[in-house]
Order: structure tokens, then C-alpha cells, then sequence
């Protein structure tokens, strides 16, 4: 089987992965999973797509991850892994969309606005 590569994003973060056959591990920016992502919830966001597809141990995946936080990371992740389970195979679809790990959440930061304290909030105003 040749290398799959998928793209995810989320917030500032990127993901770019590389899915091959292989026993299970991922290796993210050259350090394995647990070392990469200590937290284990972290952890389970990552490894989602791979056990609602029952594909747990069967692909090697490389990641190159940049920007964000970790959360962005971890989310940007997921939803890279599920794009390239659905490259390679596309009855993987219709269970990665119904359980959420296809959709792109395009939520971003909003700049902060000049004369302002935040993007939203004011100074305080004061009448005298």
C-alpha cells in the first residue's frame, strides 16, 4: 500500500499526515504519541477516528504539526486522520460523518480592534 497523506486544521494549528500499513504507531514531530500528547484525554481526541472505524493498530501514521495550543493540535489531528481514512476507503465516510470527525470547526480568534480593550470589549467610558 502506498502513503496516504491528509491535511487538518483547527484554530492556528495544521496537521499534515502520512498513513501507511503498519502496527499502530504514531509519531508526531519525531516523538511518539504519548510523549508528544502526555494528557490522556488528549490522547483519546487523537485516536478517535481509529476506533470508531475499528482500525486501532493497523496503519503507522507520520504527523508534522504546526501553531496553536494543544487542544487545536489534537483536534486538528483527528480530523487529518479521518480525511485519510476516507481516501482510503470510502465506506469509512458515512461513520467519521456521523459521528462529527469530517467537519471543520472554522472557528477563529477575532482581532483585536484598535480604541478597544479586547476585540469585543471597550474602555471603560466615563461622562465627566
Amino acid at each position: 500500500m502506498e502513503v496516504i497523506n491528509a491535511l487538518g486544521r483547527r484554530k492556528a494549528a495544521i496537521a499534515r499526515v502520512y498513513v501507511k500499513e503498519g502496527k499502530g504507531k504514531i509519531t508526531i514531530n519525531e516523538k511518539e504519541l504519548q510523549t508528544y500528547f502526555p494528557e490522556a484525554r488528549l490522547q483519546y481526541i487523537v485516536n478517535q477516528p481509529l476506533m470508531v472505524t475499528e482500525k486501532t493498530g493497523n496503519f503507522d501514521i507520520n504527523v508534522n504539526l504546526t501553531g496553536g495550543g494543544y487542544k487545536g493540535q489534537a483536534e486538528a489531528l483527528r480530523l487529518a486522520i479521518a480525511r485519510a481514512l476516507v481516501k482510503m476507503d470510502e465506506e469509512n465516510k458515512s461513520v467519521l460523518r456521523k459521528n462529527g470527525f469530517l467537519t471543520r470547526d472554522q472557528r477563529e480568534v477575532e482581532r483585536k480592534k484598535p480604541g478597544q480593550k479586547k476585540a469585543r470589549k471597550r474602555f471603560q467610558f466615563s461622562k465627566r
